[in-house]
C-alpha cells in the first residue's frame, strides 16, 4: 500500500530481458532501509526488490507487468519512486496499491501562472471508476479529478509536483500508468453482488 506521494525520481540504468525480465533503478532516498523483498511503486507499479547494491536496486518485471504498464522500462527513463506505507505514517495522498489498472494517453495541457491542468484519456472501461474530486493515480502520482468529459479527465498540476515528479516531463499523446481509486473498485463490486 502507497500514498501516491513520490518521494524521489529514480533513473533505469540496465534492462535485461528475459522471463521475467529484470531491471535495475538507481536511486537514493528510497534505499535508505530497504530490504530485499520490500515493496516499491516505481511509476505507480508495485513491484518487488530482488537485490540491492551501490544506490541501485533491481526488480522483475513478469509479462503481466509489461503487458499492464506503460513503457518505462529502457535505460535512462526517469521513474517516480515511493516506499511502501508503514503502519503510523501520515496518509497525505490517497490509498494507492501500486495495482495498474489501465494505460492512459497525454490529451493536452492547459497551462497557466501556478498552475497547469493535465488531460488524460483513460482506456474503455475505466471511465466509469472517475468523478469530480475523486482521486486518481498517475504514475504513482496521487492526484484529485477536476473535471471529467467522457473518457477524458483533468487533474492541476502544482508547480512542485511538475518538479518533484515525472509529470512535468510528460508530452501530449504519452502514455501513462492509471489506478483508479480503490473505494469507486470496491463501490462497483458490492453493487454487482446486489
Amino acid at each position: 500500500m502507497f500514498t501516491g506521494l513520490v518521494e524521489e525520481v529514480g533513473v533505469v540504468r540496465a534492462v535485461h530481458p528475459g522471463r521475467p525480465t529484470r531491471v535495475r533503478i538507481g536511486a537514493r532516498s528510497v534505499l535508505e532501509d530497504a530490504r530485499v523483498g520490500d515493496s516499491i511503486s516505481v511509476s505507480g507499479a508495485c513491484l518487488t526488490v530482488v537485490e540491492l547494491g551501490d544506490a541501485e536496486f533491481a526488480v522483475e518485471l513478469a509479462e503481466e507487468t509489461l503487458r499492464r504498464t506503460a513503457p518505462r522500462w529502457r535505460i535512462g527513463a526517469r521513474v517516480n519512486l515511493e516506499r511502501a506505507l508503514k503502519v503510523g505514517d501520515r496518509l497525505g495522498g490517497h490509498f494507492v496499491t501500486g495495482h495498474v489498472d489501465g494505460v492512459g494517453r497525454v490529451v493536452r495541457f492547459d497551462r497557466r501562472p501556478g498552475a497547469t491542468d493535465l488531460f488524460v484519456e483513460v482506456p474503455s472501461g475505466l471511465e466509469r471508476y472517475l468523478a469530480e474530486k475523486g482521486s486518481i493515480a498517475i504514475d504513482g502520482v496521487s492526484l484529485t479529478v477536476v473535471s471529467v468529459r467522457g473518457r477524458v479527465f483533468s487533474v492541476t498540476l502544482i508547480p512542485h509536483t511538475l518538479n518533484a515528479t515525472t509529470l512535468g516531463e510528460l508530452r501530449v499523446g504519452d502514455p501513462v500508468n492509471l489506478e483508479v481509486d480503490l473505494l469507486a473498485r470496491y463501490l462497483e463490486r458490492l453493487m454487482e453482488a446486489r
